[in-house]
């Protein structure tokens, strides 16, 4: 069977799972589309992804820098902190990754408790890529601010270094689902902060503000501190330094300096914030 038509076979046996984005009435698949009753249309691409937006938002996610970030993903780079999100998760839920990006956490999440799950992204590019992956989540185009899903429709949400709009979780998560969050912490990626910042602020960084206000919402709120180091091959550290948004603005002579001299493992040190049983 084609990618394409399993995906909508897939998305046609998920009852009240899509939204409209323009109504907000539950959607239903007809033929190769996703169709609500007031007749907006949203089609299924020739990947299986749908786009929720009503124009296309640019980002900075170029195609360049999806490649690198799916080669640095598909090398591990993650596993450590989602192999312990993933010991959240129960078996054949449903689950919603939120600024999924090229997808490779979503499917990697998905495959380890075979959850139903939904990735989305803001840049139609990242879909696109995300919808070549060998998985059966569902990848979408759509705004935080406005998710196109029924209410209480998700076991989990899931938001890696992604911004979040905490209302719209709760709005979308079932009674009592659970919302996994990671953070970088203050030595996250450091060895790139100190060779491409060195002497500016932008050398050190401070999770404090994103805790404060996610602890403000969610009190009970656990914190488990991730930390690791992460060995790379030379043509690995050009990928790391292409995909991450922290070298994107460093001075082009610093990031010539790296890349002359390639770094031989980076640090990981992340958050992850767990709200179990969050209570609607």
């Amino acid at each position: 069977m084609r990618k394409r038509e399993a995906k909508i076979q897939l998305a046609a046996r998920q009852e009240q799972l899509f939204a409209c984005p323009v109504c907000g009435n539950a959607m239903r698949v007809e033929r190769d589309s996703l169709v609500c009753s007031q007749g907006h249309v949203r089609d299924f691409s020739r990947k299986g992804t749908v786009n929720f937006l009503s124009q296309q938002v640019a980002t900075e996610y170029t195609a360049t820098m999806l490649a690198a970030r799916r080669r640095m993903l598909a090398a591990g780079l993650f596993s450590p902190f989602l192999d312990a999100m993933a010991t959240y998760l129960e078996p054949h839920q449903r689950l919603l990754d939120v600024g999924c990006g090229e997808g490779t956490p979503t499917a990697y999440l998905a495959e380890q408790k075979q959850q139903m799950a939904v990735g989305f992204d803001i840049s139609a590019p990242a879909i696109n890529l995300a919808g070549s992956l060998a998985t059966p989540a569902l990848f979408a185009v759509a705004d935080l601010a406005h998710l196109p899903f029924v209410d209480a429709t998700f076991d989990t949400v899931t938001d890696i270094f992604s911004p979040g709009n905490y209302r719209e979780f709760r709005r979308v998560l079932r009674p009592n689902g659970q919302l996994l969050k990671i953070i970088p912490r203050a030595w996250y990626l450091k060895e790139l902060r100190a060779g491409l910042y060195a002497g500016t602020t932008k050398a050190t960084y401070d999770n404090r503000p994103v805790l404060e206000r996610f602890l403000a919402t969610f009190p009970q709120a656990e914190i488990r501190p991730i930390t690791y180091d992460f060995p790379l091959a030379a043509d690995q550290f050009a990928d790391l330094l292409t995909m991450t948004p922290l070298s994107w603005q460093a001075p082009a002579a610093r990031r010539r300096a790296m890349l002359a001299k390639p770094l031989s493992s980076i640090h990981i040190e992340v958050d992850l914030l767990i709200v179990a049983h969050l209570v609607k």
